[in-house]
């Protein structure tokens, strides 16, 4: 039944995709939740909803019991793309015949524009950790490199002392689907972290394990994690008082929109971000507006 192909289905995108291990739960998750839906609303049980059971109709009744339970267009449209893609692999690998689901459409997405910080904004919060102490050192490095790589958490967390060329001020990051990339560091985060690694990482290193390859450490020595940084950004942000919803992934927000303000090029960002589409990076065009007008009105002859 189709419910046993949910496995090779995975080893499919792990393989094949490089689909990282949260991409990989995510896509578990999204897939159980649609079998049980299904088997509950036809009395089946899990292993033996099929291809007869899997169609037009029964999907739209699951976005229409999605939406009662107050999901939003992103996470419905989220979870339709694990089911798109797991009936296409169902339809390549000749366990059904055709796509019951094709003619689906996706909700409607709402435009969120990202949230980003304005320069003073980032000034005050790279500044708010007390780089007298250990962890201090440690969280303005962290900051420091979040806001001037653009790099999202789980490619900041992931980042081994190795990985940063201190000649030419380069890191390589590890992003989605396991593509490497190099990013620019920049003065400012190299010396934040060069204070970090002399003064602080020795100290945060408690075992003494020389083989410990973590750029960054929690207070217990091991590799911080992805809340970790999210604790310590909600931290500062409380301690400068900015009064907006601050996230680890608004630096990078503030990071694509910034380098756009002052010239960058969109392909540039693009590459700098790690995004795979174009028109992912396009979003922040809409945020430069601001930067757009203020030329307008300095250049044009009849403002």
């Amino acid at each position: 039944m189709l419910f046993n192909q949910v496995d090779y289905f995975l080893e499919h995108l792990r393989i094949e995709k490089s689909a990282s291990k949260l991409t990989l739960i995510s896509y578990r998750t999204d897939l159980l939740q649609f079998f049980n839906y299904v088997a509950q609303s036809c009395k089946l049980a899990v292993e033996n909803v099929d291809e007869t059971v899997i169609n037009h109709k029964t999907v739209r009744e699951y976005l229409s019991y999605m939406q009662g339970q107050g999901l939003s267009r992103s996470s419905m449209a989220r979870k339709l793309a694990a089911l798109r893609s797991f009936v296409r692999f169902l339809c390549r690998e000749n366990i059904i015949q055709y796509n019951p689901i094709a003619g689906v459409s996706t909700p409607r997405q709402d435009k969120k524009l990202p949230h980003f910080l304005y320069p003073l904004e980032i000034d005050l919060l790279l500044n708010a950790p007390d780089t007298t102490q250990i962890l201090g050192k440690r969280d303005r490095a962290i900051l420091e490199l979040a806001y001037a790589t653009g790099l999202r958490v789980s490619e900041l967390v992931g980042i081994d002392k190795q990985d940063i060329n201190w000649d030419e001020e380069l890191v390589k990051v590890t992003g989605k689907g396991n593509k490497e990339r190099i990013v620019p560091v920049g003065a400012q985060a190299r010396l934040a972290l060069h204070q970090y690694l002399q003064e602080s990482w020795p100290v945060l290193n408690r075992c003494n394990d020389k083989e410990n390859a973590a750029l960054f450490l929690n207070r217990f020595g091991e590799r911080i994690s992805s809340r970790g940084v999210r604790d310590i950004v909600n931290k500062y942000v409380e301690q400068v008082a900015l009064n907006q919803k601050t996230s680890p992934h608004t630096l990078r927000h503030s990071f694509a929109t910034h380098m756009l303000n002052n010239g960058a090029d969109l392909r540039s960002v693009q590459e700098l971000l790690g995004h795979v589409k174009l028109s992912t990076t396009q979003i922040y065009t809409h945020l430069t507006r601001e930067n757009i007008k203020s030329i307008y009105n300095e250049t044009h002859p009849r403002r």
